[in-house]
Parts: C-alpha cells; structure tokens; sequence
C-alpha cells in the first residue's frame, strides 16, 4: 500500500501526491471522524465540500464514502472497495472515526488490503494517521473516548489497525487548537515509556509497504 499521512490537512507535499496515483483514480473519502457529536453538521458538510473539491483538483475521481452506510454489512463494502484506488480519511475524532470502521468491518478489509493491493493508497490526516497506531491510548486526552454518535453502540475501540507500533501526535508545535493539548499527550507518552513520533502542521510521511 501507498500512504500520503499528514499532520493537518493536505500538508506541504501536495505536488508528490499529486505524482503516488495516476490521474483520474477513483477516491473514496472517508469523513467519519466528524461524526462525533460536538461537530455541527454545517462544519461536517462544509469540510467535506471542501477536501473533495481540491482531491478533484489535483486530477483525482472523488466520491463521498460513508462508512455509516455498510454498518454490519462488511461484504458490501468489501465490494465497494474494490472499485476504488485509494481512499482519503479525514482528520476529526480519531475514537468515532475507529468505531465507524470496526462497526463497518472496515478494519478488516483493511488488513486483507494491506497484504493483497499493493498500489492501493491510503492518505488522511490527522485522526486518519492516528487510527493506523498499535492503539489509540496516545491521543485519550485529546480526543476524550466518551463519545458515541452511533446508536446502539457504547463501546470503544482502542486497537489502532497496527501499520506503526508507536504512537503519531500530529500538531506539534503548531497553530492548530489542539496543539497546546498534544504537548500533555507527548509528556504522557514520555512519563509511561512510550515510543513516539510527533508531527508538525504542514509535515508529511510518505511511505510504500
């Protein structure tokens, strides 16, 4: 798989990802993260507007890929999946974000992806890199894991889908509102010895597994 991760939207690389997939590959964007419940829908609907648009501008197939729509139905999304080259997965709330995938069944295909589609793309940011941690216990003070805009469901997911056995802070040192909190989140990580990288806004990992 191919990954274009970010600390905070697009990043400063835009011209390599313009290069990781030919033009007109087909895009589902994943916006799930905002689901949670402090978010208005306007914010939601403006935001996703947005990044799909400029996903079009750099030549890309863009589509709407609500995770909400497969819930307890995996095969279809499996199949869904199938059509596309590549997904982008929003930053937002990385703890909704992880239930809207395991809800989905997403995690999985994710895993049979990872082993099978070798030139299937994975970009995202922020919570879209946080959920590909060995967990998600980096960012429990950011993103506080009480939140549950899924009906039927309270339960949380703290398996991150394992491509890093550490944790990524995105924010660092950075504008954004959340960065002042991702300081006590890398003082946590250093006070209980866990390994971790943190990310500037703008910053980018570019990968190939």
């Amino acid at each position: 798989m191919k990954y274009y991760l970010s600390s905070y939207k697009f990043g400063n690389e835009v011209e390599k990802l313009k290069n990781i997939l030919p033009k007109e590959a087909k895009i589902g964007h994943i916006d799930n993260a905002r689901d949670c419940t402090t978010l208005s829908l306007e914010i939601r609907e403006k935001c996703l507007k947005e990044e799909i648009e400029f996903l079009d501008s750099l030549g890309f197939k863009n589509e709407h890929l609500d995770l909400k729509k497969y819930f307890g139905n995996e095969v279809e999304l499996r199949e869904k999946l199938k059509e596309l080259d590549g997904v982008w997965v929003a930053g937002g709330h990385t703890f909704v974000l992880r239930q809207a995938m395991k809800l989905s069944g997403f995690d999985n295909i994710y895993q049979d992806t990872l082993k099978n589609r070798k030139n299937f793309f994975w970009g995202g940011y922020s919570a879209g890199v946080c959920v590909l941690c060995d967990s998600l216990k980096y960012v429990a003070n950011v993103d506080t894991p009480n939140d549950f805009p899924y009906k039927g469901n309270k339960d949380n997911v703290w398996e991150g889908l394992g491509l890093f056995n550490y944790g990524i802070l995105p924010h660092y040192d950075s504008s954004h509102p959340e960065s002042k909190e991702i300081g006590k989140e890398i003082q946590r990580c250093i006070d209980n010895r866990w390994l971790f990288k943190v990310m500037k806004d703008g910053e980018v990992i570019i990968i190939e597994v």
